[in-house]
């Protein structure tokens, strides 16, 4: 149908192919609970992950583990102690407890190339995933190397 019309159409399909390709996985530091919230603080920050911060963007977070808990409503955040480090706000979830690994899914078209080294924080490492083989594309950057 477009061809008598002359139109060309570009497509840039990136996202919607490597988003769900990569996933940031990060540990829970501890939990936080006070009066009306309950933070889950992991190692990773906004400077691994930024979409959630910049954009409002919605990222599944997941427990690798399940254990036999009833869900509840949490703040999954990072530790840079700044009002945009999150990854997920009044998000229902099973409960998670310090040590715990969670998933922070669909980041694979932003992740790493939007990373930065805010606050002084190293680059996560990339890690390639094939069914059971994995290899180390690009190491954790060391604090000497910033």
């Amino acid at each position: 149908a477009l061809r008598e019309s002359r139109c060309r159409i570009l497509i840039q399909p990136g996202r919607s192919i490597v988003a769900h390709a990569g996933i940031l996985l990060t540990k829970v530091l501890y939990r936080k609970e006070t009066e009306g919230k309950t933070f889950v603080i992991t190692d990773a920050g906004m400077n691994d992950l930024i979409r959630p911060s910049l954009y409002r963007s919605y990222h599944q977070v997941v427990p690798i583990h399940l254990r036999e808990s009833g869900h509840e409503i949490v703040d999954v955040v990072g530790p840079l102690c700044e009002s945009g480090d999150f990854f997920a706000l009044d998000r229902a979830m099973p409960r998670v407890e310090r040590g715990d690994i969670l998933a922070v899914m669909c980041a694979g078209a932003y992740g790493y190339v939007l990373s930065s080294h805010y606050n002084g924080r190293p680059r996560p490492a990339e890690i390639l995933i094939d069914g059971s083989r994995s290899e180390l594309v690009t190491p954790r950057e060391r604090i000497g190397q910033l």
